[in-house]
């Protein structure tokens, strides 16, 4: 009954016209619209739209929510799921968004992000549009999270999402627990296709890896092949035949500069860490 409820009221909201207002927060958040067909262009904007509305949106730390936050951290969301379906964001209901990078009392650290089992993503707005804005570096908080968020779908956060079909689960397993053991082995001795951080535990390994699928996806095609084929059958998408995405050129940042994410630590010794 109360799924027969959800998709009634989200074929209601993408009726309503798309606002005219967000294009630009469009266009400059995500880059890879403009090399979407037309079709899928379309379904993109109307999966936006429902998204946008549909969640619930708050601000923490004193931050105002504004459509380009909304927006911004919708476009991470949808691009995840423009060949899956929006169902696979049933359990999320809210996200909060603070000002700045956060900290949990008691604990070491500055938090870019967090997806939590309760249907919450959290998120810091810089760490936000530093991965947006930067659409090669393999680097993504909100498309990190909300592929937690896919992982999770299933009931638990292990880094095998809700795959299309059950014979796929074999292979799934085989090639991304390979993969995984690999980086384990080897990203603290030498830079990586994949972010260090991936090497964390098998969901940090899914998020990761699909960092790099949509940011990387030609260089995971070539070092790669096994992994790219399994998340591009997933994902049901080949982001590495697309054309290139072109995006405005993102300011150099030294090692020693501060991180532009907000963390108030060194750039190596933050978002840089594993490049």
């Amino acid at each position: 009954m109360f799924d027969w409820w959800r998709r009634r009221r989200r074929r209601k909201l993408a009726r309503r016209e798309f606002p005219r207002a967000w294009m630009p927060h469009v266009r400059r958040y995500a880059p890879f619209f403009a090399t979407l067909p037309p079709e899928r262009q379309e379904r993109f904007l109307e999966r936006l739209k429902v998204f946008v509305w549909e969640k619930q949106f708050f601000g923490a730390g004193g931050l105002e929510l504004t459509d380009e936050i909304r927006v911004a951290v919708s476009i991470a969301a949808v691009r995840l799921v423009l060949h899956l379906d929006l169902s696979a964001y049933d359990r999320l209901t809210e996200i909060v968004v603070y000002p700045y990078v956060y900290g949990h009392p008691g604990r070491d650290g500055a938090i870019l992000g967090e997806a939590h089992s309760f249907g919450t993503v959290v998120l810091a707005w810089p760490a936000v549009q530093q991965g947006l804005l930067n659409p090669s570096d393999g680097h993504d908080t909100a498309v990190h999270e909300f592929a937690h968020v896919l992982d999770r779908a299933d009931g638990a956060f292990d880094g095998t999402p809700e795959l299309r079909a059950s014979e796929h689960y074999r292979p799934w397993g085989e090639v991304l627990g390979r993969r995984y053991l690999e980086l384990r082995a080897t990203a603290e001795r030498k830079r990586t296709l994949l972010r260090a951080y991936g090497a964390t535990n098998e969901a940090e390994f899914f998020a990761v890896a699909t960092e790099s699928f949509f940011e990387k996806p030609a260089r995971m095609r070539e070092q790669s092949a096994d992994l790219y084929a399994e998340l591009s059958r997933f994902y049901g998408c080949d982001p590495a035949a697309a054309p290139a995405v072109e995006a405005a050129p993102a300011a150099e940042v030294g090692r020693n500069d501060p991180c532009p994410c907000g963390s108030g630590r060194k750039f190596k010794r933050c978002c840089g860490r594993d490049r």
